[in-house]
């Protein structure tokens, strides 16, 4: 079915040119030379507005505004030949899905269109698919390292032994901590998780252990410790490095003995619980440094390094795919050149890295399928860079398209609206494939 779009603009001339460039591409196109004319058609109807802003009685914000009270699931796209930070500030404000500055090529108008159509079904999609119990999250990955990753947790996660957890930022160190627990058979019982570098070091203690009425000033009623509450069960205490060391001093009778005494108290209960912590440092330059306790330290029976995402990269398409379906985009796919780029990235963030990519890029780059020139700057810059070092071999027939584009660039002396018209493909196409062939204009 066709797609239908409804033009505005007071111009005449420039409102018959978007018309018969939109119709020549199969959508059924409307237009009309005012906003009020436009107003009495059923814009229920439509899948895409495009308007000018400055007009004569109601001009293109103002018709926003209506348009957004009306009919706010309609995808509005405003031109104009003023351009200004404040215009586009004001436009995307009122929820313009984009914005495009005259004069403007066909291929640029197309290029913008379809991106716009595509959000649109790729919204709808998301909003129309029935919700479903949120999945539990979990580690992901098939990489040999990660499959002898898991090998180490299904060994100890039903032990009594405790735990500490290692590994770069974003790795996923609390995802383990509560896969041990989900894998044990304290899973029925609370796992209870501690933000120890977010927490000050005096209240780091109250809240671990507990206090009675009365202790300190504010102490107005009892408070049961963390520890407490997760008798039976498994307490995470993440950042466990910034955990002061007359702290884990207390942390370490505990782990000795099992017994808790909460401040002001005199009365000793002991609780049977799961320690599992997680070092956001190097755990052996803090305990040469003396930051962290070496007696604590061997109080942990395992010790788990989760490996870095740089040292997987095989799992990335399996994250990404993963990630997708659960941002709500499982139709959005990762184009073969964008997906090579990012399996060669480093990932010094490691997995929160990669799924903040991913959000970055579905918000400012919505399209079906994800291109290399969607992806944030540094990912461009590096693909770029690859491209001019690798040198790589092309097939045979990417050989000759190379050449085909070449030519055709040449002939037009590198105009490259010109050259892909020669070439039958849209200047956008064109773009992409000179950035693949790593082409160049020749000065």
């Amino acid at each position: 079915m066709k797609a239908r779009i409804i033009v505005i603009d007071d111009d005449a001339v420039a409102c018959e040119f978007l018309h018969e460039v939109l119709q020549r591409d199969g959508y059924d196109v409307s237009s009309f030379t005012s906003a009020p004319a436009a107003l009495k058609q059923n814009l229920a109807d439509y899948d895409l507005l495009m308007s000018d802003i400055r007009m004569p009685g109601m001009d293109g914000l103002q018709l926003l505004s209506e348009i957004q009270r009306a009919w706010p699931n309609l995808p509005v796209i405003l031109m104009t030949a003023y351009g200004s930070l404040e215009t586009t500030m004001e436009a995307i404000r009122l929820g313009a899905w984009d914005y495009i500055s005259k004069p403007f090529s066909p291929e640029d108008c197309r290029a913008l269109v379809k991106k716009v159509l595509e959000v649109r079904e790729l919204r709808k999609h998301r909003s129309s698919e029935p919700l479903e119990a949120a999945e539990e999250a979990k580690l992901i990955g098939s990489s040999p390292v990660m499959v002898e990753f898991y090998k180490q947790i299904a060994r100890v996660a039903d032990s009594q032994a405790s735990v500490l957890i290692e590994g770069e930022s974003g790795t996923g160190k609390e995802l383990t901590a509560r896969s041990l627990h989900s894998m044990s058979s304290r899973r029925q019982k609370p796992f209870v998780v501690v933000h120890c570098g977010a927490i000050p070091d005096n209240l780091l203690e109250s809240e671990l252990f507990g206090y009675e009425k009365g202790s300190f000033t504010g102490a107005d009623h009892q408070h049961v410790g963390l520890i407490e509450s997760a008798g039976g069960g498994t307490i995470f205490l993440d950042e466990i490095t910034e955990m002061s060391t007359a702290l884990q001093s207390k942390l370490l009778r505990f782990m000795q003995d099992g017994e808790v005494r909460r401040i002001g108290g005199h009365d000793v209960r002991h609780v049977a619980v799961r320690v599992v912590a997680a070092a956001n440092k190097n755990i052996d330059e803090e305990v040469a440094a003396g930051r962290f306790r070496l007696d604590l330290l061997y109080r942990f029976i395992v010790r788990l390094l989760i490996p870095p995402l740089r040292e997987r990269r095989s799992d990335v398409p399996l994250l990404i795919e993963t990630m997708l379906k659960k941002l709500g985009y499982p139709d959005v796919r990762v184009s073969p050149e964008a997906m090579e780029t990012l399996m060669g990235y480093d990932w010094p963030g490691n997995v929160r890295e990669l799924e903040n990519v991913l959000q970055q890029t579905l918000l400012l780059s919505p399209f079906v399928v994800i291109l290399p020139e969607n992806l944030p700057d540094r990912f461009r810059t590096r693909a770029a860079v690859r491209v001019q070092a690798d040198l790589p071999a092309w097939t045979p027939l990417e050989e000759a398209e190379r050449e085909q584009i070449v030519q055709a660039l040449k002939k037009t002396d590198w105009n490259q609206s010109r050259a892909a018209e020669i070439l039958g493909i849209d200047r956008k196409t064109l773009r992409t494939k000179i950035r693949r062939y790593g082409l160049q204009e020749e000065k």
